[in-house]
């Protein structure tokens, strides 16, 4: 509960941000809402303000909010739930009740982790991005606040103690390199998508590093000299 507790509360910086960036109170709470996903939803209205084409900034989103399918695969092995319940809970397959719910030892508490979290987080985080699109005009500049950055730092957070190899902490590090680098070059949302290169590439190199059955690095030929 105190995951679902702390997070929701940065609702509220996204209600903020978003009206900020000109989009009205229904259209910042049908995002919470529908896509319930931070990360994407910071980076859906974070690219719309600066100017960047809809389609391009969707793009990045929907890209963000890939990963959670890949959570799902995990969870519905640990979580186990009939048919009917499954299209609910995968609204409530993000970073957060991933977390929790990976962190659990046993399947009954793997569920009460995964519906304590997304229960509160989900009611949390729309309360509080209805609060802040309506409360935005009273803030005035949200740039002056910063509110845009609680969102990131928050996924940061949450990232950071994943990050338990030298291939992930290379993926992390290689994306921000190129996340930043063509921020100025690219339009908004772009470098996103850029971005996730990062990992097909670190994996490629992981792979040509990794040891063969005679102990050598693989060097993509097999012993006649031949390509395979």
């Amino acid at each position: 509960m105190g995951v679902g507790i702390a997070v929701g509360l940065s609702g509220f910086a996204f209600g903020v941000t978003s009206a900020g960036s000109g989009l009205t109170v229904s259209q910042t709470c049908a995002l919470s809402l529908l896509v319930f996903t931070g990360a994407s939803q910071f980076a859906l209205v974070g690219a719309l303000a600066s100017g960047g084409n809809p389609l391009t900034a969707a793009a990045g989103a929907f890209f963000l909010g890939v990963r959670n399918a890949f959570y799902g695969l995990r969870l519905s092995q640990l979580l186990a739930l009939p048919r009917a319940v499954r299209p609910f809970a995968a609204q409530w397959v993000i970073d957060e009740t991933t977390a929790v719910a990976l962190a659990q030892p046993a399947r009954r508490s793997v569920r009460i982790g995964f519906t304590v979290t997304g229960l509160t987080l989900y009611v949390l985080w729309n309360l509080t991005t209805l609060l802040g699109a309506v409360g935005a005009g009273a803030i005035g500049d949200t740039d002056a606040w910063g509110l845009d950055a609680a969102g990131p730092a928050v996924f940061l957070a949450l990232l950071a103690p994943m990050l338990t190899t030298t291939t992930e902490r290379a993926v992390a590090g290689a994306a921000v390199l190129l996340g930043l680098g063509l921020l100025s070059v690219l339009p908004a949302g772009v470098p996103v998508l850029v971005a996730a290169l990062a990992a097909p590439a670190a994996l490629y190199v992981e792979g040509r590093r990794r040891p063969g059955t005679d102990g050598r690095p693989s060097t993509g030929h097999d012993a006649s000299g031949e390509d395979r």
